[in-house]
């Protein structure tokens, strides 16, 4: 029985399903993140890790089950006649913009400087002032470590300083979680540290995060929590302590033992 006395944890999912065609890719899923807790989600390829991050703000709508974000349902609201209806893209605008998210390809708008991507949601969704959101921008870019390329578009930056644009204009955003997915996938290995460094900083600030990461250094280092998932459920979850030294669980025992292997291939 559920603590009444407890608090609402910022992420809350039950019941979890997605299906691409007769592909179930999530299966009931459940899954709290609480205030300020880093949950980190490894996985194999093809496991739901990145749809269950797109189910969280709904780039990729959810069959069935629910995602509540700060005790606000995600996908969809109560009708009249107490069915559930599917939000349309004006109300999920507002919820979206308390969900930030990093992807792995950046998605930077290339026609934009560094201020500028980071301005865009701030003064279109947020509504703030340009010179707020000039302001904020500035602030963010700077603690990521950019200062200095405030005014440099897309193409004049490195995949890592591109990252850290994305990032920044995440967490300008001011969103009660911040997705991660996979953020240095993409990234030559000498640029994942600088991304690494950013995020880590953030989860000392307090940020509440869910991460899509290969990186077990990281995991370890960073999270709070441990969620392994194999064939679109969650089959070990835990601190990292435990759930990197559960060598009784065969899958993931097979999952990390291929993680250091390409670890040291690409040494």
């Amino acid at each position: 029985m559920s603590d009444p006395s407890a608090p609402v944890p910022v992420v809350r999912i039950r019941g979890l399903r997605k299906s691409f065609g007769a592909n179930r890719v999530l299966d009931a899923i459940d899954l709290d993140v609480a205030r300020g807790e880093v949950v980190v989600v490894i996985g194999p390829s093809g496991s739901g890790k990145t749809t269950l991050l797109r189910c969280i703000n709904l780039l990729e709508p959810y069959d069935d089950g629910s995602v509540q974000v700060d005790g606000v349902e995600v996908g969809f609201r109560a009708g009249a006649d107490g069915t559930r209806r599917r939000r349309g893209e004006r109300e999920l605008t507002g919820i979206r913009a308390d969900i930030g998210m990093v992807f792995q390809l950046f998605n930077l708008f290339p026609h934009l400087t560094a201020r500028e991507n980071v301005m865009l949601g701030l003064r279109k969704v947020r509504g703030l002032p340009e010179a707020e959101a000039r302001g904020r921008a500035d602030q963010w870019l700077t603690r990521v470590g950019l200062s200095d390329k405030l005014d440099s578009y897309p193409s004049q930056l490195s995949g890592g300083q591109q990252q850290r644009v994305g990032i920044a204009r995440a967490v300008a955003m001011d969103p009660k979680v911040l997705l991660l997915d996979e953020i240095t996938s993409a990234l030559d290995p000498e640029l994942v540290g600088e991304v690494l460094t950013v995020v880590q900083e953030l989860a000392r600030d307090g940020m509440t995060m869910v991460v899509v990461t290969h990186e077990m250094t990281f995991a370890r280092d960073v999270g709070s929590r441990i969620v392994f998932m194999d064939g679109g459920r969650i089959q070990v979850e835990g601190t990292p302590r435990d759930v990197l030294a559960a060598t009784t669980h065969e899958r993931l025992r097979a999952f990390l033992a291929r993680i250091e292997l390409r670890h040291h291939e690409t040494r």
